[in-house]
């Protein structure tokens, strides 16, 4: 079906014929290209790598594979076993390692499967760090370990409490004040490893939590993307449990979503605005998220007193740009919290604490909260590509066809227009063109989706 070599990793669907799918063997390719990758990084004796995966049925036999092509590497393995992309993340500079793979395919269904890669830092590579890893891919002069010089295994389930550890510790988590609050809150782990993780966070919060499909055995229950359409059997839950709101993560839960205490979305974007407006009333400074978020998050940063700005899709292209401008929070509006009092990677599980932590402080209800920030709808639509769809030509269409609005080209093309925008883009995890938009209202963004579509549909030829 698919395999998609990109900044996000190695991502595909299992099974299938060889490099055109994530079969065993492409799983062997790629984790020997990353092993020959980190022995290039520096010379030394000993190299060792954290390994984690999400709950996907594919997950064990994966990461089984991954696993032991790095020990016959010559390199040492931490498994972590059933674990989150934060988690693998913290334990990476937590274990002095020199790097760390993620199994997980994110948001996608359950036949998919990913290959995240993580430098020294617990951070993922960039694109040229990338580059250099797709070209070891394909080279067959990789060097294997002799028999004297195998790497190991070594086996630690305890990172999950130590990741909560951390979180705890943050002096903005106000953790008194949250468990004095009562909270009740309904969690869907979409049965995979936020099944286990957010609720062991709740549980030292203070937090009563009920759990929906938090059984980590990788069927997933709905679509595992946190959307409105996936998440009716929460917002069911939320009203009947009378909680004060609910809580939906992705499979490696690296997205967090909200639902208030009607049963209504928080609205994905709003995860990240929140979570700022709190961090920002604590420490002023600036922000960062990606050209695809709400202009929400501008606006509550230019309150605090900040600046934003905003970098190409992409974790790596946020994390640089929040370096860059010395940003206090950041992240993605696919509800991607990046704290880097904490590390440089979009967690949900610091998402959840700061949340907590706003509301515990404010004393508000959440659908309260969310009426507080301004309002602005988004319209995530997609095109699904063919092998004769000209992309690049599509784009520099686009561009020309809107070359008197502000066009920005760093990642795709983004057209701001004086009340609304849209962005088109290849993603780098489907096989598809993404067209966002946003505007006043939901009504404005659907059609200007719709109409940006019907533009592209007629210069390519699709119907």
């Amino acid at each position: 079906m698919t395999l998609i070599k990109s900044i996000s990793g190695i991502r595909g669907t299992i099974g299938g014929e060889v490099s055109e799918n994530l079969t065993p063997i492409d799983a062997v390719k790629f984790a020997s290209a990353y092993g020959a990758w980190i022995k290039k990084q520096r010379n030394k004796s000993d190299y060792k790598v954290v390994v984690g995966r999400d709950a996907r049925i594919s997950g064990e036999m994966i990461q089984n594979l991954v696993m032991n092509t790095l020990v016959g590497m010559g390199i040492h393995v931490v498994d972590l076993g059933l674990s989150t992309t934060p988690t693998v993340e913290v334990a990476v500079p937590m274990e002095h390692a020199d790097g760390g793979i993620i199994l997980t395919a994110s948001h996608n269904p359950k036949e998919w499967n990913a290959l995240k890669l993580l430098n020294a830092k617990g951070e993922f590579l960039n694109g040229e760090e990338g580059a250099k890893i797709l070209k070891l891919a394909e080279s067959t002069d990789l060097l294997f370990a002799d028999v004297d010089s195998l790497g190991n295994i070594t086996k630690n389930d305890a990172y999950i409490d130590i990741h909560i550890d951390e979180v705890l510790a943050l002096d903005l988590v106000n953790v008194d004040a949250i468990e004095k609050a009562n909270f009740k809150v309904v969690v869907d782990g979409v049965n995979s490893t936020g099944g286990i993780a957010i609720p062991l966070l709740l549980e030292r919060l203070g937090v009563e939590a009920v759990k929906l499909y938090c059984e980590p055995n990788g069927h997933f229950p709905h679509n595992p993307e946190p959307l409105k359409e996936h998440l009716t059997d929460l917002s069911q839950a939320v009203v009947k449990e009378h909680a004060d709101f609910g809580i939906v993560v992705d499979p490696d839960v690296d997205r967090l979503a909200f639902m208030d205490e009607n049963g209504d979305m928080f609205g994905e974007e709003y995860t990240l605005v929140a979570c700022a407006d709190y961090v920002l009333s604590k420490t002023p400074g600036n922000t960062v998220s990606n050209m695809s978020s709400t202009r929400a998050l501008r606006d509550i940063t230019e309150h605090h007193g900040g600046n934003y700005e905003a970098s190409a899709v992409g974790e790596v292209n946020v994390v640089e740009l929040m370096k860059k401008n010395n940003a206090v929070i950041g992240g993605e509006g696919n509800g991607g919290i990046i704290y880097p009092e904490l590390h440089y990677g979009r967690d949900a599980l610091v998402g959840v604490a700061l949340f907590l932590s706003l509301l515990a402080e404010k004393k508000m209800n959440v659908s309260t909260l969310r009426a507080s920030y301004p309002n602005y709808f988004m319209s995530k639509k997609k095109i699904a590509l063919t092998p004769g769809l000209d992309v690049d030509a599509i784009l520099k269409t686009m561009e020309a066809k809107y070359s008197h609005e502000k066009v920005t080209t760093i990642d795709g093309v983004k057209i701001d227009l004086s009340d609304s925008w849209v962005h088109l883009r290849k993603s780098n995890t489907e096989p598809i063109i993404r067209v966002y938009t946003e505007a006043s209202t939901q009504e404005n963004a659907d059609t200007l989706a719709d109409k940006i579509i019907e533009e592209i549909n007629s210069v390519s030829g699709v119907k």
